[in-house]
């Protein structure tokens, strides 16, 4: 072997040393440490340096162009070590931009300007080994390529457009993934994605919609999730002036009060924005913990509102566009109030529902009015109340006691009920029950509510099935738990069956 640069002596140099200490930083970095980007980093910084001092003994400098002599395979050799030494440079450069580069700790927020400086790094990568490593003056090189990066510049103006745009959206951070906004155009949704081209929303109706970042960053845009995930509501009402507006008033906070989707801090206001012979414009203002919550906090609310009026005869007014709008409430409406009996109470409960009419009216005869000041207790968690409780006015709280601290668990509205537990089934109350505000109950006592199912033993089952219903999920019966809804129904058949010794 004449040849001093024989094979066995080329796989012996620092220059293959390299190459193999390269290779095991590849597949040490992307198969151990692939879900570890810290440990992924130090060790790429690792290899990095052993790389480093591996070409300085060789006496290779990778930032310069070469200048040495020898055969061809050593010139090929010192040319590849350069080159996995600048990518090695890349790599690690990556790695700190994916690690450290983050706008307030929200790596997904921060992903376009990491892409972005990512490519930059990969770019001058490319740059730095055609000048190092093959010798080409990278100025003339650019200066030769100006012309063809003008016609790529304008056959690519609207993608740069909207890349552009994504970089000064996410520089200037109106939102963040998973964000609720609306933009000016009435489009809202939830960003689910933002990408260089667009930015995608998922409305409430579950549509992607699809929006170019240049066409974005030209609307006004609402961020509705921020600087909270909180969102306020407002519900604008018209009530006909029948009553004096500080009861309207105390009304409508009774109709906050008792609803629990809401939220009670900050404490919901009511807002009288107008008054006329026709109407007075109320304004309830709330708050949701966000923005998911808002049907069913309106819902709630109206229904609230509902139960509210019916209870303290309020009327609402005619719509502004309706021709009735301009009628000027009666003289001797003023004031007026209907009174709710307990047969209209009876009649919306659809607990009572199977009844007739006849027996639904015995049931009405037999209640009894009871009435609570503010923050009277009604009856205590785990005592036996024995009766069933029709709320007439005004707002109950339920709860619990959880290690010494009162646990909300309710909040009864008009036409709500409570001590079915204990009459129907012996057993006692699941929480406390207690006026917020003054408080007018219908109570039915355990003979009256006997003397009905012993004249109607099928009555039994009914009561027995939306009873179960009320200690499922939601209230919904659904396929996975329909047996135990089956078990729970028979065990509260039968303790009805004992408690008012039904024959069955």
């Amino acid at each position: 072997m004449q040849d001093s640069f024989s094979l066995a002596a080329i796989f012996a140099t620092p220059i293959m040393q390299a190459g193999w200490l390269a290779l095991g930083g590849v597949l040490i970095t992307r198969l151990v440490f692939r879900r570890h980007p810290i440990l992924k980093l130090a060790t790429q910084l690792a290899f990095f340096a052993a790389l480093s001092l591996i070409l300085m003994v060789a006496d290779i400098v990778p930032y310069e162009v070469g200048t040495r002599q020898g055969t061809i395979a050593e010139t090929l050799f010192v040319g590849l070590a350069k080159i996995i030494w600048w990518t090695n440079v890349a790599w690690a450069l990556v790695g700190l931009v994916r690690v450290f580069i983050i706008l307030e700790r929200k790596p997904l927020e921060g992903r376009l300007l990491q892409d972005l400086i990512v490519g930059l790094v990969y770019l001058g990568t490319v740059l730095s080994v055609i000048a190092y490593v093959f010798g080409v003056p990278i100025g003339t090189l650019i200066a030769t390529s100006g012309v063809f990066a003008i016609i790529l510049g304008l056959a690519l103006q609207s993608t740069l457009n909207d890349a552009f745009s994504g970089i000064a959206l996410n520089l200037g951070r109106p939102y963040v993934l998973g964000d609720w906004i609306k933009l000016s155009d009435g489009t809202e949704g939830r960003v689910v994605e933002s990408n260089w081209r667009s930015t995608h929303l998922l409305s409430a109706s579950n549509d992607l919609v699809v929006l170019p970042n240049s066409f974005l960053a030209k609307l006004g845009l609402t961020n509705l999730s921020s600087p909270d995930p909180s969102h306020g509501m407002t519900l604008k009402l018209r009530i006909a002036p029948t009553r004096m507006p500080s009861v309207i008033i105390e009304i409508m906070q009774r109709v906050l009060l008792s609803c629990n989707t809401i939220m009670k801090d900050p404490p919901p206001t009511v807002a009288l924005r107008g008054l006329d012979a026709s109407a007075l414009e109320v304004e309830l203002q709330f708050r949701v913990r966000n923005i998911a919550q808002r049907i069913e906090a309106r819902n709630e609310v109206l229904d609230s509102l509902y139960r509210h009026a019916k209870s303290s005869g309020l009327m609402m007014a005619w719509p502004e566009v309706s021709p009735m709008a301009d009628a000027p409430a009666r003289a001797d409406d003023i004031g007026r109030s209907r009174h709710v009996t307990p047969l209209d109470l009876l009649e919306a409960i659809p607990m009572f529902a199977a009844l007739t009419d006849i027996e639904r009216q015995k049931l009405a005869d037999s209640v009894s009015v009871r009435s609570y000041n503010m923050n009277e207790v009604v009856v205590r968690e785990g005592d036996h109340l024995g009766s069933l409780m029709i709320l007439r006015s005004g707002v109950v709280l339920m709860s619990r006691d959880s290690f010494g601290q009162e646990e909300e668990l309710d909040r009864l509205a008009p036409g709500d009920f409570f001590g079915e537990t204990g009459m129907l089934t012996g057993k006692g109350e699941p929480g406390t029950f207690r006026a917020i505000t003054s408080a007018v109950l219908y109570e039915i006592d355990h003979e009256s509510f006997a003397f009905i199912l012993h004249e109607r033993p099928s009555m039994a089952e009914d009561l027995a099935r939306i009873l179960s219903k009320r200690v499922q999920p939601n209230g919904v019966v659904s396929s996975s738990n329909f047996e135990n809804h089956e078990s729970t129904v028979k065990s509260i058949l039968k303790s009805i069956h004992q408690v008012f010794r039904i024959k069955h």
